[in-house]
């Protein structure tokens, strides 16, 4: 009710004032109606910031600009809450609009092909930052902010504030992107069933040791097998949920970072180099050299093998029977119905749907009965690897936008992401982008309710969650090639060998094919000559790197968990 008194306050104020009177009236009304003390500005901080945007917009006033990102909360607030706001507050009309992820790709796609002015600004993941960086359709906000875009950059946008510019900035030391939301994929478990005595007791009698947040996955392994087929509060329940049905929404299954969980690729954060978490190698210049073992990637090697097989065989042995026909949709809903003891993979962005009240993993004081953990890793992990994804849907500004009309959607962004509004918009979202926003009293104050969520963010161990990489020279080309790989081992047309050699080897047709086009320059592919494992192996180790990694023939390793209250503890010393 609350956003929808402000959206017509809104639309209100800009319908009877008109774009020349649209300022600070307008602001303080906004202020009232729905930032308050959720901001980290006090209110004569909030006005000052308020009243920079209104005198930056003045040259733009009257103009209708349009900006588009995917569907989710933190976006819908922007787009019926925000953008309504903007314009009675600017006079720049916004419209806001939301569609599928894959949809924001392709028009992003058309208009860096085209050179067609489609949309003024996208929110598009940070995983196209080494897809910006080579083909330079993409305005560095470095240069914009330092040139044409001066007069209309904040100078309190506080860059250093932003949480996830290191996945936004390109080997060339520029930001390309402004992180709008971000969330992290993290191990869910049921926190009550977990301190439960009669489980602790028969875990502790059954393996050895004790039941608690897992490490490794030998750990996550014994702990699916023991709540498998267990009875719980009347009900059959499961030790693991994921999904298998070949479809598109399988690919972010493991693009979002699957295999660097079980230790492919290198140490590095946020990505490791030279080989990736998707197995691309490049070389000193940045340049994708391989994919493939065979030119010292790391895609079908050993690590990512034993990714995908444990994947196989947890779904089979320890889900419910029908997530082999779902879909990421579908499947996501499934751990709030209270069968489920644990998911290695949970991303961050439904921590909403996950604490309404009425669940059966939700405490009748409104506390969730379930937590988010740091993910457990593989055997082929070493420290000072990535650990997991994090999404960080962030601003592009395309070239081919007129300078006016990029201008206008940058003083948007700004808006959206800004210090006096970015708190409320993460309250609503969950999705969160500043450190003043992480640290923000209303978040120590909502963390009980939020089942680890405000901890994590909080800790040293968030690092080790990022995006894909600058390693990636054309996401949407290569992105789409892993669902249909995985989707062959998933329905058991092909081993988990097989499928990593037929992913490999297409993405090195796509490489080839950039390569080829010399569209890229002289940072685009340049694919290394072919040899076996034994030989990658030696060269990756005389240059004190990892990938790729020989195969280790014993893979269920020594298991081992960790108490979560004394996890937390750890973090905040």
């Amino acid at each position: 009710m609350r956003q929808h008194l402000l959206t017509s306050t809104a639309a209100m104020l800009l319908a009877f004032t008109g774009s020349a009177f649209a300022g600070m009236d307008e602001a303080k009304t906004f202020l009232d109606a729905e930032v308050g003390d959720l901001s980290t500005l006090d209110r004569t901080a909030q006005e000052a910031e308020m009243q920079w945007f209104i005198d930056a917009a003045k040259p733009f006033a009257g103009m209708d600009i349009k900006v588009v990102s995917e569907t989710i909360a933190t976006h819908e607030y922007e787009s019926k809450v925000l953008a309504p706001a903007f314009a009675a507050i600017t006079g720049i009309k916004v419209t806001h609009d939301l569609i599928g992820e894959g949809d924001v790709v392709e028009k992003l796609q058309t208009q860096m092909q085209s050179g067609e002015n489609i949309y003024d600004a996208y929110v598009n993941d940070s995983d196209l930052i080494g897809t910006h960086w080579r083909y330079q359709q993409a305005r560095s906000l470095t240069k914009w902010m330092e040139n044409e875009g001066k007069d209309v950059t904040n100078p309190g946008l506080d860059l250093a504030d932003f949480i996830g510019t290191k996945f936004t900035t390109a080997p060339d030391g520029d930001l390309y992107q402004l992180p709008d939301q971000q969330f992290a994929n993290l191990y869910w478990f049921r926190y009550d069933w977990f301190n439960d005595e009669k489980n602790k007791a028969d875990f502790k009698a059954k393996y050895g040791y004790d039941l608690g947040v897992p490490v490794n996955w030998s750990a996550y392994e014994d702990i699916a097998e023991f709540f498998t087929g267990r009875e719980i509060d009347g009900k059959k329940v499961f030790g693991h949920m994921d999904y298998g049905k070949k479809d598109p929404s399988l690919g972010w299954r493991f693009t979002d970072a699957w295999l660097s969980m079980a230790g492919n690729g290198d140490k590095g954060l946020p990505n490791g180099l030279p080989v990736d978490e998707w197995g691309i190698k490049v070389n000193e210049k940045s340049q994708p050299v391989g994919s493939c073992v065979a030119r010292g990637g790391d895609t079908n090697g050993p690590a990512s093998v034993y990714s995908i097989q444990k994947y196989l065989d947890w779904l089979k042995a320890y889900a419910p029977p029908e997530a082999q026909g779902m879909t990421f949709g579908e499947a996501g809903p499934v751990p709030a119905q209270g069968t489920i003891a644990q998911q290695m993979f949970t991303y961050t962005a439904f921590t909403a749907d996950f604490v309404k009240e009425g669940l059966a993993v939700v405490n009748a004081d409104g506390t969730p009965k379930w937590r988010f953990a740091p993910s457990p890793h593989g055997v082929y992990w070493k420290d000072g690897m990535k650990l997991g994804y994090q999404d960080v849907g962030s601003w592009t500004l395309l070239k081919s936008t007129p300078e006016d009309r990029a201008k206008a959607a940058w003083l948007y962004a700004q808006f959206v992401t800004s210090k006096t509004v970015d708190v409320k918009k993460s309250q609503v979202g969950l999705t969160l982008i500043r450190e003043s926003t992480i640290q923000h009293q209303s978040f120590t104050d909502r963390a009980p309710k939020l089942g680890g969520l405000i901890e994590f963010y909080r800790s040293p161990a968030r690092v080790q969650w990022s995006p894909t990489g600058t390693n990636i020279p054309d996401y949407p080309k290569l992105a789409q090639l892993w669902w249909q790989a995985i989707g062959d081992a998933s329905s058991g047309a092909k081993t988990a060998q097989e499928a990593m050699d037929s992913l490999c080897a297409e993405q090195e047709k796509v490489l080839s094919r950039i390569e080829r086009s010399g569209i890229q320059g002289d940072i685009g592919p340049a694919l290394a000559e072919e040899h076996d494992l034994a030989y990658w192996n030696a060269e990756a180790v005389k240059a004190g790197n990892l990938a790729p990694q020989l195969k280790i023939e014993n893979e269920k390793e020594q298991p081992i968990t960790v108490n979560y209250d004394e996890l937390v503890k750890s973090w905040q010393k």
